[in-house]
């Protein structure tokens, strides 16, 4: 490999984590699909989605947000009745965020979305080449310096 190879994906990746190139994937995912879900709450929705029932606190922890910031949009998607609020069963204090059924369709429609929209990017690709950066993203992510225990 060539001195120039980590700094390109470095690169590459620092564009794809920018909070400006993430709001405007959110903005397009979430076109259309309520008053609640927007740029700002789509993150909240979807943490929930990949971890399951959590406190504000942790889902912040998760995604990168202050309890704070996820209470007030939690506040936006539970009125919009995509989320709900119970006790936690592990600690009386501690209240827990769940999507509804509502909410699990609002996910898997901009996931449905996501996805589309990869494929739309990846059509000019031979297909070869598309099957083979999926399985090389998968073992990056797997693999690579962001893989759960790689500190």
């Amino acid at each position: 490999m060539n001195d120039t190879t980590g700094r390109d994906i470095a690169d590459a990746l620092g564009l794809l984590l920018r909070r400006s190139t993430r709001a405007r994937l959110y903005t397009r995912l979430t076109e259309g699909l309520g008053e609640a879900v927007d740029d700002l709450t789509y993150p909240v929705l979807s943490g929930l989605a990949r971890t399951g029932p959590r406190s504000a606190a942790d889902l912040g922890r998760e995604i990168g947000l202050d309890r704070t910031t996820v209470t007030r949009r939690a506040d936006r998607l539970e009125q919009a009745g995509l989320l709900r609020r119970h006790p936690d069963p592990a600690d009386a204090r501690a209240t827990l965020l769940t999507l509804t059924d509502d909410g699990r369709a609002v996910v898997a429609a901009t996931r449905q979305r996501l996805a589309a929209g990869i494929e739309d990017s990846l059509a000019t690709w031979p297909q070869a080449d598309a099957q083979a950066f999926a399985r090389l993203l998968r073992r990056f992510v797997d693999e690579g310096p962001f893989a759960a225990g790689h500190d």
